[in-house]
Order: C-alpha cells, then structure tokens, then sequence
C-alpha cells in the first residue's frame, strides 16, 4: 500500500509525495491548478483514495491521483479565499467550507454547488483586516456538531450538521482562534488553541479556561489527537507567526500535559500543521510555517527531518492509496 502525502503552500500551489516525503513533485499549470496558488485549506475523505480537495486564492479544486489532474469546482466560494475545510465522515459529499472574509458554507452534492449558512461573524479584524474561519471540525463524538475557529472572532458551534452557526466559548483568552481539537478522554474535552495560548472546555464548548503551558512561550497554532484515538495528542506552540523557532508538544494523558517531542535541529518558524491518519496512526508529518518537514513513523516518539524544504506552509493531510 502506498500513501499521499500532499502539503499546500502559500503561492507554491500543492506539493505531492508517494514516497513519506522522500521526494516531491508539484504538478504544472497544464495539470489545472497554477504554480504559484496560494492553498490554505486540504482534505482527503477516506472513502475515496486518491482523491483531494484544495481550497485556494481562486476557488475549490479537486484532485484525481490517477489522471494527475485538478478540476476547478466553479461556485459562490470563487468570490472568496478558502481557509479550512471538512468533509462529513459519512458522507463525503457534504463539504463544509470556511472563508475570508469570514464566512461558512456547505455543499451537499460533492462540490458541485454550495450553500451559505446561517450564522453571525465579524466584520473587521486588527490583525489580518477581514476575519477568516481558520479551522472547520466535524466532532467525532456527535456526527451532527461542528466547530469553527475564527481569527478575530472567537469558537462558533453548529448543531444541525453545519447549517446554522451559534457564537460559544465564555472565557476564552482570545477571540484570535487557529485551532480546534475534540479529544475523547471517556467525557469529552474541546480545545481551542489562540495567539495567547491553550484553552480548554469540559462543557461542550459553552465554556473555556486558559491551560498554560510550560514553555517559554504560549502562543498555540494546531492541535491535533493522534489517529488512534489513544491518549495522544499533538500541539504546536512557538514564538508567534510566523515565529523564528518553536516545538512541538506531545501529551500523552488526552492533553492535561505535555512534554516537548523533540523535532530534530533547529526549527526555523512556529511548527503549523501536523497530519495523521488512522490508516496507520504512527506514521505522523509535522510542518513548520516557513517550511521545514518532519516525519516519524513511531507515533511521534522519534523523528527524522526531511530534506524538501518549502516555501510559507498553509495545510498538509495524508492518504492511503
């Protein structure tokens, strides 16, 4: 069996690996998807290997492993940038799609058109002008909740499979939201991760309270459980965007604590994306915002940094083929 790794960059397009990062290809224009797209947003449903959706500068596109070609999926999402994305779990064809400005809208139909969806979002953001939704998760425990993180604008939950959105999380640290976790530790716990730090709620989202870390700084970009669903879970943490340095953290008690895992060298940026997959959840790649690449293929316990470096990294997913 062989896997798909796929990285997305800001303006070096989509960057393919089938051999755990060993080497890379990126496809030419002639593929459908030009050289210098900025793909903030990847997604690969299980039920349909080979088969990637990218969320870019100039719409959605898919891509087909085995015509080596991206289709531009033509809709309303052509007026906007595309900054996260999720496929239901059951049911790949309902693809929910997070925006700048901040906007959520969700397709049914596989892509083929998309619907906006009720919900209340900001209109301005000191940081990055127009706010933009940063993550969109399906919860793994209720098939019809979601989250969405929000940078400037704070955890929006919907409960109806993402068709109406409502405004959670009291007492959070920071609306400057960049990740959302749900971790099932026999209740449920949902983290949020922000410019400020670590937060975390036992109330399904109603409520937050900060987590501070032990690190010499708190700032927080992508939190991840490991695939297995184990007590594993992976936190990126630096000293800001796009930051100089940074580690990441593995907790191996569903995220009560954690503990540096050790990346080899030294790191360039805050690490950005981790990417998992149950299957074969030691197999974990880890990327750096300014583009360094890691691998480790025990669970995170070691890791090998890889030669490919990149540009400004946005998202990275893999798949079995």
């Amino acid at each position: 069996m062989s896997n798909l790794l796929c990285v997305g960059t800001s303006g070096m397009s989509v960057w393919f690996s089938r051999d755990n990062g060993e080497s890379w290809i990126r496809p030419y224009i002639e593929s459908g998807l030009y050289l210098e797209a900025r793909v903030w947003a990847l997604s690969a449903h299980p039920q349909r290997p080979g088969e990637v959706l990218a969320g870019t500068d100039s719409g959605l596109y898919r891509w087909n492993e085995t015509a080596q070609k991206w289709t531009h999926l033509p809709s309303v999402l052509d007026d906007y940038d595309i900054w996260s994305m999720a496929q239901a779990p059951d049911d790949p064809d309902t693809i929910v799609v997070g925006t700048q400005p901040a906007n959520i809208f969700i397709s049914t139909d596989g892509g083929k058109s998309f619907a906006p969806t009720k919900g209340s979002f900001a209109d301005a953001c000191i940081f990055v002008g127009k706010p933009r939704v940063t993550q969109i998760l399906f919860d793994p425990i209720d098939k019809d909740t979601l989250w969405a993180g929000v940078e400037i604008d704070g955890v929006h939950r919907s409960t109806d499979r993402g068709r109406t959105w409502k405004k959670v999380g009291q007492g959070i640290n920071s609306e400057d939201i960049h990740g959302v976790a749900v971790v099932k530790n026999g209740g449920k716990l949902v983290y949020a991760t922000t410019n400020r730090g670590l937060n975390v709620s036992r109330d399904n989202g109603e409520t937050f309270a900060f987590q501070e870390l032990d690190s010499p700084w708190q700032y927080t970009r992508t939190i991840v459980p490991r695939a297995d669903g184990d007590k594993t879970v992976f936190l990126t943490n630096g000293n800001g965007p796009p930051g100089s340095t940074g580690r990441l953290l593995r907790s191996r008690d569903y995220g009560a604590t954690f503990e540096d895992a050790k990346l080899p060298g030294t790191l360039n940026s805050t690490p950005w994306t981790v990417a998992t997959h149950p299957s074969d959840p030691k197999l974990i790649f880890v990327c750096s915002n300014l583009g360094q690449s890691f691998r480790s293929t025990d669970g995170g316990e070691s890791w090998t940094k890889l030669a490919r470096e990149f540009g400004e990294v946005r998202s990275s997913i893999w798949q079995a083929l």
